[in-house]
């Protein structure tokens, strides 16, 4: 029950964080990071829309109860090397 309220969540706040990412840049401010290498008039408000897109996914992932097995795989590599120690 939670999972799915907290999912339900996280996605608002990334839709919202999409669809009004003027309002965003208004309120934050520009972010020195994306002007730099996202282009020099709308680096920030792309950067607010991928930070929102990338909460869209997690928020997904957290409401289909697949997050687990998501984390999993994106940290396989450093897990992997952990169970074997330095050599």
């Amino acid at each position: 029950m939670w999972r799915t309220i907290l999912g339900l969540i996280v996605m608002f706040i990334g839709v919202f964080m999409v669809i009004k990412s003027e309002k965003m840049l208004n309120t934050f401010g520009r972010i020195a990071f994306f002007e730099k290498y996202l282009g020099v008039e709308g680096g920030s408000r792309l950067g607010y829309k991928i930070i929102g897109t990338f909460a869209i996914f997690i928020g997904i992932l957290i409401f289909t109860d697949l997050i687990n097995g998501f984390m999993e795989w994106l940290f396989s590599p450093l897990l992997r090397l952990s169970e074997t120690g330095p050599q």
